[in-house]
């Protein structure tokens, strides 16, 4: 029987005791573990598919044995794939009612077998994990900060889910980190976030965007060349790239009226870090208001056009950064 995640709160765990957890969402899969979970207390036992497809008769024994010390049972099967259904039929006729199942398994097409028993029986419950939407896991990072009581912006909040990449695994262990960095504060700003959250595997996004700024063409160039950017990373870097130049537009402002560089920098709201202070006050020096003015629009430029032009968004984001490097073009 199919039975869809949000719906699981319904099932009655007494009178069910056969899933089959499929899909992407790994993040969804173990919160549907974790309700079920705490019911078993210690009796819980992970399997791997290969671990009991070759001791076939040790899991068996296993799970059929009584204990006095062990009312009921909870099994987890890990990276199920068809080759376990006939191990699934025979648990299944041999009624087994004080164990609990769980398979865990990947993407299933439609001709699996074993998503195929558990959508056409309806004393066992099939539970496709589909990937979260960028909305649903916007609604789950700002109930989780509220719930927190931790004062964030939805620019912040976007940035984090951007660089998840989709994952609601990933999200959770950011936002847990988030609340740890937050234990005796209750606000959080931009630079804190981008210190805070995964970088890309092979490049840090805050040096390209800076060198960037510094008008350093050169390094730039460098740093583009020597790693692989992948569309997931494009909006990311659009991202910091824009809230580092919206920073830069609101402290040129500040130093119309005092003129004491330092001073800004040192009082601007959010605080700066201390090693970033240096760093920011070169880029100052290279970029006019109007300057900066244009760039903002032209970040909200190539955002669209990287949106639109998937196949070359890699190329079209990569000119536009090597272009605004170079102090010639600026």
């Amino acid at each position: 029987m199919i039975v869809k995640s949000f719906e699981f709160n319904k099932i009655n765990l007494e009178q069910k005791k056969y899933f089959l957890l499929y899909g992407e969402n790994e993040g969804l899969k173990d919160e549907i573990i974790k309700k079920i979970e705490p019911k078993y207390f210690k009796n819980i036992f992970r399997y791997d598919e290969k671990e009991v497809l070759e001791n076939k008769d040790d899991f068996f024994n296993g799970i059929l044995s009584k204990s006095l010390f062990e009312k009921e049972k909870l099994i987890i099967i890990n990276r199920a794939s068809d080759k376990i259904k006939t191990v699934v039929e025979e648990i299944i006729e041999k009624e087994v009612n004080d164990i609990t199942f769980i398979l865990i398994a990947g993407m299933l097409d439609k001709r699996s077998k074993l998503r195929n028993l558990f959508e056409k029986n309806k004393e066992i419950i099939c539970i496709p994990f589909y990937a979260d939407t960028h909305q649903v896991l916007s609604v789950i990072t700002s109930n989780y900060f509220k719930d927190k009581k931790i004062s964030i912006s939805q620019e912040m909040m976007n940035l984090i889910i951007d660089r998840c990449r989709g994952s609601r695994q990933n999200l959770n262990n950011e936002l847990i980190k988030i609340e740890n960095y937050c234990r005796n504060k209750k606000k959080v700003n931009i630079e804190e976030i981008l210190k805070l959250t995964n970088l890309s595997e092979n490049y840090n996004i805050s040096e390209l965007t800076d060198t960037c700024l510094l008008k350093n063409s050169k390094k730039t160039a460098k740093i583009l060349n020597e790693n692989i950017i992948s569309t997931e990373d494009l909006i990311v870097i659009v991202r910091t790239f824009l809230i580092k130049s919206k920073r830069l537009l609101k402290l040129k402002k500040e130093i119309k009226k005092n003129i004491n560089i330092d001073a800004v920098i040192t009082n601007f709201k959010p605080p700066i870090f201390w090693k970033d202070k240096d760093v920011i006050k070169q880029q100052l020096l290279q970029w006019s208001l109007k300057e900066l003015i244009n760039l903002i629009a032209n970040i909200n430029d190539v955002e669209l056009l990287v949106k639109k032009n998937s196949s070359n968004s890699i190329n079209i984001l990569s000119d536009f950064i090597i272009n605004k490097s170079n102090r010639i073009n600026n």
